[in-house]
């Protein structure tokens, strides 16, 4: 699976951004979906996973209420609707696809990565 992750860029604190993240190659709607990040200095963080059928997805505290994954098997996307922007939340973020059954580890295939900056 070739990923790539889009929809990064510069926000001030309390907005939104939608990342979104295209996949190709093998089935999609086989692989759980997750979006993770890192920021300057630190280790990479789960963000949010989803199933194959988009019926459960799973976030990291700091997020809850404020980020929703959400996928769509017939166009072969993931996305990340982002709200309520901290500065906390710069970092890169990835989309990943994964064949194991965790949301939070195992995952086999990683995109490029997209930057995204909260200005306090």
């Amino acid at each position: 699976v070739q990923l790539q992750a889009s929809g990064g860029g510069l926000v001030q604190a309390g907005g939104s951004l939608r990342l979104s993240c295209a996949a190709s190659g093998r089935t999609f709607s086989n692989y759980i979906m997750g979006w993770f990040r890192q920021a300057p200095g630190k280790e990479r963080e789960f963000v949010a996973a989803i199933n194959w059928s988009g019926s459960s997805t799973t976030y990291v505290d700091s997020v809850k209420g404020r980020f929703t994954i959400s996928r769509d098997n017939a166009k072969n996307t993931v996305s990340l609707q982002m709200n309520s922007l901290k500065p906390e939340d710069t970092a890169v973020y990835y989309c990943a696809a994964g064949s194991s059954n965790s949301y939070y580890s195992g995952y086999n295939y990683w995109g490029q990565g997209t930057q995204v900056t909260v200005s306090s």
